[in-house]
């Protein structure tokens, strides 16, 4: 009896807490905060509580309208919820299996027949992921950052309006607003997609096999998300209107798709989507056009719609108090401040800056510097270039600074030189392992000191690799220094300091022993 009744007075006593929670952040009187931050995600969550850190009074704003297909999530944003997290450890899933079938050259008795169950791999990754929003929840709490799940509307531009999932309103008033909401998958206007196609806000909560899949697009979503189901033993397709990977270094992404294609992914180039039917055998019947105009038809179990993604702006009224918008993102740098909008008081981080990178340790990064520019006595503000990263493809593929393509335009080819080299990782070399597609460029100034402008690489652990030299890259490495480096033998990121063949001379650029 003793213990009913404790724990009918805890009961009573959470219930009065959550009634003076409810009433607190959703009652009808207004609060002052140093800052408002209207999103959850990394960037916001990370300019939060560094403010917090600097002694501000500040609330976060958090509140996920679900998917067209009802998914929905906790509190950190896209990369926590529905991007990199939930993608790098389905990647390692995809890799494992291919280091099963690799195992046996080294010794290892796998058996031939391995299952492999997709629900034990959501329900660990949903699992993770729920831990993790839980652990953004204390954070704040521990640091004394407000948080309320509600979607947040500008007033004007020092009160926002906060509306939970009931309907109730608190009316927030801040000297200064930040605007961190991310963005969502953009669905194009094709006949049956809203309805029967799903986003990459959806692929990695659903709770049944995908089956035969069609990612329809040609970004880094398509192609991490077609290179991992691919790699689980699902038959996956990539229909592709022009090309792949638009702002990344064409050459590098021939190789990732050349890999994919061998790999086991199919790709259709040239191709429109036109129209999404669901079948009375609950399948997909998806009719595109060809690149000579024909028309095809293909049934699926699953489509995904990856052709990129907008601003989430669009119900924030924020033209109304003034802020100006391009393409639905915030333009910044207003009084040479990266992050400031046309209003001064109101800046933007993450996906929602025109002109930033869509990248969650940038949003980071530029959370952490504004706080501390507004409330701290450091001034520097986030330095958009040279910024590395890597699409999680079967075969990795890492990069920072400028494309090919990119560089000749700035310099022209007289004023580069380009050293590259075919490589062989030594893992791959006993199960026998094509390594055709891995490959190192360093592009470089043509004349003394031969600054490097970009590194690109593919092959295992890229993105691994990329982050040391991305450090040396920000200190003006030239391409002395990078081959007066000693190398890490055996490994991939030696054959880096070991480059000496030049796109210029014509030679073969395989790499053929130590």
């Amino acid at each position: 009896m003793a213990t009913w009744r404790r724990l009918l007075l805890r009961s009573l006593s959470f219930s009065r807490w959550s009634s003076i929670y409810t009433r607190r952040f959703y009652g009808s009187s207004s609060s002052k905060f140093d800052l408002v931050v209207i999103g959850g995600g990394s960037g916001g969550l990370a300019c939060s509580k560094e403010a917090a850190d600097l002694g501000r009074r500040v609330a976060v704003l958090d509140f996920v309208k679900p998917s067209a297909h009802g998914t929905k999530w906790g509190l950190g944003g896209t990369c926590v919820n529905v991007g990199c997290i939930p993608k790098k450890l389905m990647h390692q899933a995809a890799g494992l299996g291919h280091a099963l079938v690799d195992a046996r050259s080294f010794g290892w008795e796998v058996p031939e027949a391995v299952g492999f169950s997709w629900k034990r791999l959501t329900a660990g990754v949903q699992d993770y992921i729920k831990s993790l929003n839980w652990g953004y929840r204390v954070q704040l709490k521990d640091k004394k950052v407000e948080y309320l799940n509600a979607y947040g509307t500008l007033v004007d531009k020092h009160t926002v309006k906060a509306v939970n999932a009931k309907g109730k309103e608190q009316i927030l008033t801040a000297d200064n607003i930040v605007i961190a909401v991310g963005g969502r998958p953009h669905i194009p206007e094709i006949p049956g997609a809203l309805e029967h196609a799903i986003t990459s806000d959806d692929i990695f909560w659903k709770s049944e096999p995908p089956g035969k899949t069609l990612c329809i697009g040609g970004s880094y979503i398509a192609l991490e998300t077609a290179g991992i189901l691919t790699g689980l033993g699902f038959d996956t397709t990539v229909m592709v209107r022009s090309i792949c990977l638009r702002n990344f270094d064409q050459q590098m992404s021939r190789l990732v798709t050349d890999h994919m294609k061998r790999e086991g992914t199919r790709f259709l180039w040239k191709s429109n989507p036109l129209k999404i039917e669901k079948r009375s055998n609950g399948r997909l019947l998806v009719t595109y056009s060809d690149i000579e105009g024909s028309n095809h038809q293909e049934e699926f179990d699953t489509v995904i719609m990856a052709t990129g993604r907008r601003a989430s702006t669009k119900s924030l009224e924020l033209e109304s108090v003034g802020v100006e918008l391009l393409s639905g993102k915030v333009i910044g740098g207003f009084e040479n401040d990266n992050e400031k909008s046309s209003v001064p008081n109101i800046y933007a981080i993450g996906d929602v800056l025109h002109g930033g990178l869509e990248l969650t340790p940038v949003a980071i990064k530029a959370g952490k510097l504004l706080a501390h520019r507004l409330f701290g006595e450091e001034k520097r503000q986030m330095d958009y270039s040279k910024v590395p990263t890597t699409v999680f493809t079967p075969l990795e593929y890492g990069c920072v600074g400028l494309s090919e393509q990119d560089a000749l335009l700035k310099y022209g080819e007289d004023f580069l030189e380009i050293y590259h080299a075919f490589y062989k990782p030594l893992e791959f070399t006993l199960p026998g392992r094509d390594a055709a597609e891995c490959y190192i460029k360093v592009i470089c100034h043509r004349h003394k000191p031969q600054q490097v402008l970009g590194i690109h690489l593919t092959g295992p652990n890229a993105g691994e690799i990329i982050q040391g030299f991305a450090v040396a890259l920000r200190c003006k490495l030239s391409f002395a220094q990078l081959v007066q480096t000693v190398g890490i033998h055996p490994t991939s990121a030696e054959e880096l300091v070991k480059l000496r063949i030049t796109k210029r001379s014509g030679l073969d650029p395989t790499v053929t022993g130590c």
